[in-house]
């Protein structure tokens, strides 16, 4: 019989990237939250209204987006239009806030 061997720790190492790839990663994600961000500005006076405490997922490059009362719902329509895309979540409220602290 043979015994079965139990592994610890991570399955994967980490990471290691230098602090010039840390700084482009963190400008890319500003970038693509700053488009997004931009989408939900301009359509938040329009849905304020009718979508209050709704979620809305955007994928800024297309500017599609999506709505829903439940957060993962908008989330799956805009993967199942864009698999391959990442999507931004916002809270439909005035500060766009999608979560509780």
């Amino acid at each position: 019989m043979t015994q079965r061997v139990i592994r610890r720790g991570r399955v994967f190492p980490e990471i290691q990237w230098t602090e010039e790839q840390k700084t482009q990663e963190k400008a890319r994600r500003q970038a693509f939250y700053e488009r997004s961000w931009t989408i939900f500005e301009r359509l938040k006076p329009t849905l304020l209204d009718k979508y209050y405490g709704w979620y809305i997922a955007i994928e800024p490059d297309s500017g599609d987006y999506f709505i829903s009362q439940d957060k993962e719902i908008a989330s799956n329509m805009a993967r199942e239009k864009h698999p391959d895309v990442i999507h931004h979540i916002f809270g439909i409220n005035e500060t766009g806030v999608s979560g509780r602290i």
